[in-house]
């Protein structure tokens, strides 16, 4: 096998640090330290720390984003409104797929989400373009057909509470279980179980004023 480059080698510390320490909690010093590369390197290939943070976050991110819209583009192809159902599974499905149980790459996958999620540092958020933002407003849009009773505002609540969710139990399933607590179920089963829910949770009428 060959020997990751030094790009890689930044990139692989810069996600277990970040994942581990937030944005802010993890020098530049740090993250070069970890991948055996001097501290130059960081400004050569990346530009910044920010600029490093980004490129992490893209490259756990656009494996779901191609998948999420490759499963829009299918159920669009069937039928012009497919049920929310169908949306939250194309839309949830990739995120377990990314995150899986049992190896190191899930694990980290998993608490970086949760660091974009979590973190106050405003780069763990800038990282979006173009690409994210539409398949965002894509599946905005497919919601938002079916379910013409929920605001706006309430719809994005509801996105991004399928975003927290599945981060959070993907998260329990690599952690160490808490004594005297079930282990989390991982595999299908979960995936069945967090589609069903989400599905219940995205469907519920709007809360009455």
């Amino acid at each position: 096998m060959a020997t990751p480059d030094t790009r890689t080698q930044i990139l692989d510390a810069a996600a277990r640090l970040f994942a581990e320490h937030g944005y802010r909690g993890t020098s530049v010093r740090a993250i070069t330290a970890l991948a055996g590369a001097n501290l130059a390197a960081v400004g050569y290939h990346f530009g910044s720390k920010a600029e490093l943070m980004a490129a992490v976050v893209r490259r756990v991110v656009e494996p779901i984003n191609a998948a999420q819209r490759a499963g829009l583009d299918a159920l669009l192809a069937r039928t012009p409104d497919p049920s929310v159902g169908e949306l939250v599974e194309a839309f949830a499905g990739p995120l377990f797929d990314e995150m899986s149980a049992g190896d190191g790459d899930g694990a980290r996958t998993s608490r970086l989400i949760m660091t974009i999620l979590g973190d106050p540092a405003e780069e763990a958020r800038s990282w979006t373009g173009p690409a994210e933002d539409a398949v965002r407003e894509r599946y905005f849009a497919a919601f938002a057909r079916a379910l013409p009773g929920v605001s706006a505002e309430e719809l994005s609540f509801r996105m991004r509470g399928i975003l927290a969710v599945t981060a959070v139990d993907r998260l329990e399933v690599h952690q160490q279980p808490t004594p005297g607590c079930a282990s989390p179920v991982t595999g299908e089963a979960a995936r069945r179980w967090a589609i069903t829910f989400l599905t219940a949770a995205m469907s519920a009428p709007p809360p009455r004023t």
